[in-house]
């Protein structure tokens, strides 16, 4: 996400944009990674450019999550491993996007492939199945599951996107990919992991958004260390946003660090 055309403007350099992202948020979705498996060379150039507390929450491959549904995956799994490995400490959470046909009747495959996986990372899986959020039993069994392990269930909060009818192509195209699903707000370990689609109106994403700054305020309060991503139809003004949803959050707990000042890439000038 760090090399969004429209945060160009903040770092020219395309071998730096990373190193600039970090200097806005502190957390990355590492969604490339679902797409192809990086080389260990370029995970070593994101460590370079990011503190060690910066957080990856990074993406498995579709080829494990998606085409082998978590079974039979064994030379994918460890090719992606051996190149995440640089990362050390950044590498938050790992994490498994779970296609939508992924139900209630996979939690075996789920529960013994989670079994397998190195203890020295942490986990999260983003479901989109419906019966999880509609059958109470079918979340318990899957909350069983992570829970064995110590691995969170990653909401994806689209409720705002879903509100009212699209009114831009942007807003189109979201409706018509992500998942439309009801929010859910429990936590099952210390490190809770949110995304949160807004809309293209700036207004309607902050009233949207108004629950989880109670939700997060409340986990931090519990000695929680929350991650929250926040996407809108184009992204542009996530960078924006995020800092908004923290600066929301800090006006409620001012004890919460600030984020990094971003730097600035202006011509100097003599006046």
């Amino acid at each position: 996400m760090w090399t969004h055309p429209a945060w160009q403007e903040h770092q020219p350099n395309p071998r730096e944009r990373l190193r600039s992202y970090a200097g806005w948020c502190t957390a990355v979705e590492g969604n490339t990674t679902f797409y192809a498996t990086p080389a260990r060379a370029t995970v070593e150039s994101w460590a370079a450019q990011t503190a060690p507390e910066f957080r990856f929450v990074v993406k498995l491959p579709k080829t494990v999550t998606h085409e082998r549904r978590l079974a039979g995956a064994e030379a994918e799994l460890r090719a992606f491993l051996d190149a995440i490995e640089p990362l050390g400490p950044r590498a938050h959470a790992l994490w498994l996007q779970l296609p939508a046909s992924f139900g209630p009747t996979d939690l075996g495959v789920l529960a013994a492939f989670l079994r397998g996986l190195p203890p020295r990372y942490r986990y999260t899986a983003e479901v989109r199945h419906p019966a999880f959020f509609a059958d109470e039993k079918a979340a318990r069994q899957l909350e069983y599951v992570l829970g064995r392990v110590g691995a969170e269930w990653m909401p994806f909060d689209t409720t705002t996107l879903f509100a009212a009818p699209p009114v831009s192509t942007g807003e189109r195209e979201a409706q018509a990919k992500k998942p439309r699903v009801p929010r859910r707000t429990r936590a099952l370990t210390g490190y809770p992991i949110v995304r949160y689609h807004g809309r293209d109106d700036v207004d309607a994403t902050v009233a949207g958004w108004r629950p989880w700054i109670e939700i997060v305020t409340a986990w931090l309060r519990e000695g929680r260390s929350p991650t929250v991503f926040l996407h809108t139809p184009d992204n542009a003004g996530s960078l924006v946003l995020a800092r908004r949803f923290h600066d929301e959050v800090r006006a409620g707990l001012p004890e919460l660090e600030p984020l990094p000042e971003p730097e600035s890439h202006e011509p100097m000038t003599l006046f």
